[in-house]
């Protein structure tokens, strides 16, 4: 990590869901991380009510644990330095974070753990990567689907919205993900990646 954890951090992991503040950006296919995080939200009662950081951010407790909940309020791309602000402020090493965002390689309803990696294309995640000095870190990739023919605007497709029978499709996989992440915390990363990584 690229800073040194010198004393003990009040929260014992940083969940983020990336997305665009915004409501024109709503309910679009780059912001399914912030409806994962809802989601996670919803299921503990937590409410996002605190902006510094450059985010909008609240907290929960999971399995004893508690767990800082953001959402960057920077715009996609610029989503590092959100998180790297609240990483430094909060002294929570990189590991100790999860990622929830959009993948276009995965179909509508899927989902994939990884424990660390590139940031495969996605401009979000690139950004957390290049602020923080490290790839090692939880994400969970939500299937957004790909682009319906090669030359189709890729910006166009990410910020266009679900049709409706995706939207069908999307309440069984928010609801993996925000177990995915608990799993994530109540168990590790190995657990929750042998059981959602399907």
């Amino acid at each position: 990590m690229f800073f040194k954890r010198n004393k003990a951090s009040a929260f014992d992991y940083l969940v983020v869901g990336l997305g665009n503040p915004g409501m024109q950006y709503e309910n679009t296919r780059h912001n399914i991380g912030f409806l994962a995080l809802d989601r996670l939200c919803a299921r503990y009662e937590a409410r996002l009510t605190k902006h510094k950081h450059r985010a909008l951010f609240g907290e929960c407790r999971i399995d004893e644990k508690r767990v800082l909940l953001a959402k960057p309020q920077t715009f996609m791309n610029l989503s590092g330095e959100s998180v790297v602000e609240l990483l430094q402020f909060y002294k929570i090493p990189a590991e100790r974070m999860i990622v929830l965002y959009d993948d276009i390689s995965l179909d509508v309803g899927h989902l994939r753990i990884r424990r660390k990696g590139s940031d495969g294309g996605h401009n979000g995640v690139k950004n957390i990567i290049e602020q923080i000095g490290t790839d090692v870190f939880p994400r969970i990739k939500i299937g957004v689907g790909s682009k319906p023919r090669p030359d189709y605007d890729l910006k166009e497709w990410v910020l266009g919205k679900f049709t409706l029978a995706q939207a069908k499709q999307l309440d069984d996989v928010l609801d993996n993900a925000a177990e995915a992440t608990v799993a994530i915390i109540e168990h590790d990363i190995d657990y929750a990646m042998n059981r959602y990584n399907r």
